[in-house]
């Protein structure tokens, strides 16, 4: 373990490294400023989207084709980013392309259901081993109509989320999201502090709160409610603090006492269906919930969400007990895109190539890490991976507030100024290997970290 001395000229290091690689990427990107000045006029923020925002500003990028992404000083950049997880096929896909091309000429919006609908729901029915499915237009709105479907089912108010879990921006969730220690309360019994204003208290006190990879938490929960939870939800891998893997055992744990408690489990898969293996954490952990959230990489780069459920559970939209609505729900274009994503696209040569390329990028940081003796550790899931700053196993959000955040910012800084484009945020997000990615695009990333981590630790 590193003397505080030897911390302390670690951490000067980091900053003079942020202070110039800062100065790099903003020379690097004129034209990015001053659409940015521009947009401050009519965009609130000047960005599309609070999470657009970075530092040292926010990114404008001009197009993308395969593996890369062009910003409009006219910077190539290999695309790690990934649209934060929803370019699992890549930039201009032929597929998708033609798909969407033909669909358009066809008409782009009926608020009525296409042939392609059926194939979607199909396909995500054979890998997720759910029968029904329904669509929605994004992660938000499938997280939603999943609380909607677990209290109205049971009959109960309340329900439990993981302790540092974004799962959209819908009230019910915005508890417990990215809120500091203080707020957090007691490990044994956390507390569930709004996660942003506007927030009203009588929800969020229906939100439990519960650390990841502790059942213990969990059965105390059930204990101190008995008969009130609707259900839990869930990411079944954690993606919103790097990527934290669930413990040997935790899912089949939590599957067991939701049942017992005559409570329902849905997974929240937007971030890992898909990208991890061909049916999310539901077939790569052998646990079926009650309910899957899906959205980002199963349209194909398009607006997209879906939930998918037992027939006890979706017989209550099948019956009209309970409506699952929204006028864009199975949009032609995204139902064509859909398809042309998983059931032509992304196949076992697919994921085979995905898994090959992200093995790569795992150990070829891996041995960086060991060779200079970095405090970090690598973490991977098929298409998906990150780099962890600590040298103490990550099993929770609060492990994760540990992590020093300058360690993650000075690496996207190295990387995107070195022609690589990570999801911005540092430490909270992963990188996402698209199909159109190759050995080159991989020589390129790993390059960068190692010119990063010589300069942190040789100078």
């Amino acid at each position: 373990m590193a003397s505080t001395a030897e911390e302390v000229t670690l951490g000067r290091r980091l900053d003079d490294l942020i202070e110039e690689q800062e100065r790099i990427f903003v020379r690097r990107q004129p034209r990015s400023a001053g659409l940015l000045e521009r947009a401050r006029s009519s965009l609130a923020g000047g960005v599309t989207s609070s999470w657009q925002i970075s530092k040292p500003q926010a990114v404008w990028i001009a197009r993308g084709a395969g593996s890369k992404v062009y910003d409009v000083d006219g910077n190539e950049y290999v695309d790690l980013h990934g649209g934060y997880g929803a370019m699992l096929v890549g930039h201009a896909h032929p597929k998708i392309v033609e798909a969407v091309s033909e669909q358009v000429r066809r008409g782009t919006h009926f608020a009525q259901p296409t042939e392609d609908a059926i194939a979607v729901a199909e396909e995500l029915a054979r890998r997720f081993g759910l029968p029904l499915w329904r669509f929605t237009n994004s992660g938000t709105e499938s997280t939603m109509d999943a609380v909607h479907l677990m209290r109205a089912i049971t009959g109960r108010d309340r329900f439990v989320k993981i302790e540092g879990t974004y799962h959209g921006h819908h009230d019910s969730v915005m508890v417990s999201v990215y809120n500091q220690l203080e707020d957090l309360g007691p490990v044994e019994r956390p507390a569930s502090p709004p996660s942003a204003p506007g927030l009203p208290k009588a929800l969020t006190d229906l939100t439990l709160i519960v650390p990841f990879n502790d059942v213990g938490a969990l059965e105390r929960v059930f204990a101190d409610h008995p008969g009130d939870i609707a259900g839990v939800i869930m990411e079944p891998a954690m993606m919103n603090a790097g990527i934290i893997p669930p413990e040997p055992g935790y899912l089949e744990a939590v599957r067991d006492l939701t049942r017992k408690n005559g409570a329902l489990l849905a997974f929240d898969e937007v971030k890992t269906g898909l990208t991890v293996s061909p049916g999310g954490m539901t077939a790569r952990s052998g646990v079926t919930p009650d309910i899957v959230c899906l959205a980002k990489a199963q349209g194909g780069g398009l607006p997209c969400g879906a939930i998918g459920g037992s027939e006890e559970v979706m017989g209550y939209i099948a019956r009209g007990d309970f409506d699952q609505v929204g006028t864009f729900n199975g949009n032609p274009l995204t139902m064509a895109a859909s398809r042309a994503a998983i059931c032509e696209v992304l196949d076992a040569a697919a994921y085979a190539h995905l898994e090959r390329l992200n093995r790569r990028m795992l150990e070829g940081c891996r041995n960086t890490i060991e060779r200079l003796g970095l405090p970090a550790y690598m973490v991977g899931l098929g298409a998906k991976g990150c780099v962890t700053f600590s040298t103490a196993p990550v099993r929770n959000y609060r492990d994760f507030l540990e992590i020093d955040p300058r360690f993650s910012h000075c690496h996207w800084l190295f990387q995107h100024n070195g022609g690589v484009f990570l999801p911005p945020w540092g430490k909270s997000e992963q990188w996402l290997v698209s199909v159109q990615h190759t050995d080159a695009d991989v020589d390129r990333f790993l390059g960068n970290f190692e010119i990063f981590a010589e300069r942190l630790f040789l100078g």
